[in-house]
């Protein structure tokens, strides 16, 4: 990384962290209040803080002291390294009642660095993981149409048949909805959760546009990987992912017959710490918080969502496809195989100029683009995931990261991209 690059970054990223910050929120507060709500407060902090790992700790800490989230986990390796590995603030109450939401540091049970959170859609690049193991054994490719391996997917002849694997992996399958997205009754039952993917509508034509697969993702990967192996996705993630790479606590779907503990979620409401933009985001926090911190939701067999686990297992898997497919001497993926996953395979506009940038690889979100939840912005190698309003990871060729934040503070999607860009970008500055 030459001296040339890091000091243009750190420009960058100082031009954002003050006016800039104020300018992006949208705030009628100064530049200097809404800084304070999501970095140091140079009043409250006067010393220097030294560059570096101390650096990073602390505004991992700062945004836990101001109230954004209850918990984290922050995990970085840097080749085969675990260079940051920290945890803060609490999992949850001592006696199970919801997050008080009063307190910017409340008691309870204090977060370990192996505690697991959920993961929300960080959980696709799992699932994914599986269909590339598949083809590089040569069960399937990218090009194969669903219904070769999956013949009740579409009818014979129709447009939904010409549906392929990589158009499921890169959101563009025409299938974002399906009618057994909001039916958690279901998601226990591999056998209905393919029936609603077989009786969905295409929205349009394979191919012709991009359109982000919430839940479906999951359900059309998950029956794909039991048609060609005949076991769930689960377990085939367990066998030839997440135990090769020594992921113990990593699970897709909440295991029913184990007694573990999972981080309580809570949903803040929006703009509480950083004041309103002018454009909404999107969706309910404590809907969602509710919702996911039921254990029948937690088990479901949803592999677009209902992973769990802990950060520094998370960043293990980015550093082992940053390493071509191999970590810690264990091979999972061949590089050609890691090479082609990691590929652009879609790059589109923000719709109307507002938001980011689609671009997608075989089951990764791709950086680069303005503006950029993982920097300011990101390299354009850079290639990871973002889960609803709690968690992001992101891995980076030029400099060797693999970075995973997880959180279980729910927050609106602005105010979330804000705390993970900056987290993002103080990690790659102090590290690079």
């Amino acid at each position: 990384m030459s001296n040339d690059y890091t000091a243009s970054r750190r420009a960058v990223l100082s031009s954002v962290g003050t006016a800039g910050v104020a300018a992006l929120v949208g705030s009628t507060r100064s530049a200097s209040a809404s800084r304070a709500s999501l970095t140091n407060s140079v009043d409250d902090d006067p010393e220097t803080i030294p560059r570096g790992l101390e650096r990073i700790e602390r505004q991992f800490q700062s945004q836990l002291e101001d109230g954004l989230h209850h918990g984290a986990q922050l995990a970085v390796y840097q080749g085969e390294e675990l260079v940051v590995d920290l945890a803060g603030g609490i999992t949850g109450t001592e006696d199970g009642d919801d997050m008080p939401m009063d307190e910017s540091e409340p008691d309870g049970i204090e977060t370990e660095p192996d505690s697991r959170f959920v993961l929300f859609s960080n959980t696709k690049p799992l699932a994914a993981a599986c269909v590339h193991v598949l083809a590089d054994t040569g069960d399937l490719a990218f090009a194969d149409p669903i219904v070769e391996h999956w013949p009740d997917f579409a009818d014979a002849g129709s447009e939904k048949a010409e549906v392929t694997v990589r158009h499921v992996l890169t959101h563009q399958s025409g299938l974002s909805e399906t009618p057994v997205d909001q039916a958690y009754e279901d998601w226990t039952d591999p056998d209905a959760l393919a029936e609603g993917v077989e009786e969905a509508e295409l929205e349009f034509s394979p191919g012709e546009d991009t359109s982000y697969q919430f839940y479906s993702f999951g359900w059309i990967v998950g029956e794909l990987v039991r048609q060609v192996t005949g076991e769930r996705i689960d377990d085939f993630a367990r066998e030839h992912v997440f135990e090769p790479l020594e992921m113990d606590r990593t699970h897709i779907g909440r295991p029913a017959d184990e007694d573990i503990d999972v981080a309580t979620l809570a949903g803040f409401e929006p703009y509480d710490r950083v004041g309103e933009p002018g454009l909404m985001a999107g969706y309910t926090t404590a809907e969602a918080a509710e919702t996911y911190n039921q254990e029948e939701a937690q088990e479901g067999l949803n592999p677009a969502w209902t992973g769990i686990g802990p950060t520094r297992e998370l960043a293990r898997f980015y550093a082992c496809y940053l390493n071509g497919g191999e970590f810690d001497g264990t091979r999972i993926l061949s590089e050609e195989v890691v090479e082609e996953a990691l590929e652009v395979h879609v790059e589109e506009p923000p719709e109307a100029g507002i938001g980011t940038a689609d671009r997608y690889g075989l089951g990764f979100q791709h950086g680069g683009a303005l503006p950029d939840r993982r920097g300011v912005p990101s390299p354009e190698g850079t290639f990871g995931h973002g889960g609803l309003g709690s968690s992001m990871t992101w891995a980076e060729p030029e400099t060797d990261l693999a970075f995973a934040y997880v959180v279980n503070g729910i927050r609106d999607g602005y105010e979330h991209d804000m705390r993970s860009a900056i987290l993002s970008e103080t990690v790659r500055l102090e590290l690079s």
